[in-house]
């Protein structure tokens, strides 16, 4: 990947599509490395990659200090590019990954297309069902996830999204995940909420996957 096509990629991959300071950062230090000396963790979204580097940080690991990267892609669509990057073809850094559920096929392809293969997990990339917020939520449990919310303040609005017809017949654990997408920053906000929760002792398999293969 050449610096206008970096540039570009930089400028529209972070945080509600603005810049992907991440993606910089893992840039220039796998750049300035030995190939394989740094390991990058693909994500979806900055959720997920803020609940990672909580749950590292969590288990005593300064991912920063072990040339671990968790770089958000804004979107499983624009996977391709960031393994043109950073897979064998490009920076050649050690790579790992989560998915959502649904955008296992748009990983695979990508991965096949950059020489390693379909086999998502046999690479290091785990498939999260449907997303690492229902895993955490899951592992949670509904009753200690609205707990959660009332400690952020904001039971009262997730009781008036609860009323939406659209909601009223969804499964709590359901609901739960869909109120964390709503509004400006919910879901980047819950990322690291829960993961800052979880019992260390019930991880979700594809977030204790991800980071024990880097």
């Amino acid at each position: 990947m050449d610096e206008e096509a970096l540039s570009r990629l930089i400028a529209v991959t972070g945080p509600a599509g603005g810049r992907n300071s991440a993606l910089a950062v893992a840039a220039a230090r796998v750049r300035g490395a030995a190939a394989g000396c740094c390991a990058v963790i693909l994500t979806e979204g900055v959720s997920d990659q803020i609940a990672i580097s909580s749950l590292a940080a969590r288990r005593g690991r300064d991912l920063d200090r072990e040339g671990v990267f968790v770089v958000p892609m804004g979107g499983a669509t624009n996977v391709g590019h960031f393994l043109d990057l950073f897979g064998p073809r490009g920076l050649a850094a050690r790579l790992a990954g989560l998915c959502d559920e649904a955008e296992q096929d748009d990983f695979r392809r990508g991965l096949q297309r950059a020489g390693l293969g379909p086999d998502l997990e046999r690479l290091g990339f785990y498939v999260c069902v449907a997303d690492l917020e229902d895993e955490m939520i899951r592992s949670l449990g509904a009753v200690a996830v609205e707990h959660l919310i009332e400690a952020q303040g904001e039971l009262r609005p997730f009781r008036t999204f609860c009323k939406q017809p659209a909601q009223r017949n969804r499964a709590p654990e359901q609901r739960l995940r869909r109120f964390m997408g709503t509004g400006s920053g919910r879901k980047i906000h819950y990322g690291r909420v829960l993961a800052e929760a979880l019992d260390l002792t019930r991880i979700p398999r594809p977030l204790d996957r991800v980071l024990a293969r880097v």
